[in-house]
């Protein structure tokens, strides 16, 4: 799974595209204060950052959640050009949510 939207981020800042940056720029800013649950009340997070852990030790959830923040998951798989339109996109696997197997 690609992290496409943080690595256009990174690349802004001529930063590589790599599993530590991505988590050290998510602990800087999951990180930045206490101001921080007074402009976000949740987050949703990319697959890989579930699982990734602040140089604290700590989870990113877990930060999140000391600060009153709700984490949340991306659950689509991004969008793609939307056939037969001029530029528009459609946001893929979201399919998946709709099966009765998940109901």
């Amino acid at each position: 799974m690609v992290a496409a939207t943080i690595g256009k981020r990174l690349s802004q800042i001529n930063v590589e595209n790599i599993e530590e940056n991505r988590r050290a720029y998510r602990e800087l800013l999951f990180s930045c204060g206490a101001d921080l649950k007074e402009h976000v009340s949740g987050v949703i997070l990319f697959h890989e950052t579930i699982y990734q852990k602040a140089s604290t030790g700590q989870t990113m959830v877990e930060i999140l959640k000391s600060h009153g923040i709700i984490p949340g998951i991306k659950v689509d798989t991004g969008t793609v050009p939307l056939a037969g339109t001029d530029g528009e996109c459609t946001t893929q696997g979201t399919y998946a949510l709709s099966s009765s197997r998940f109901c």
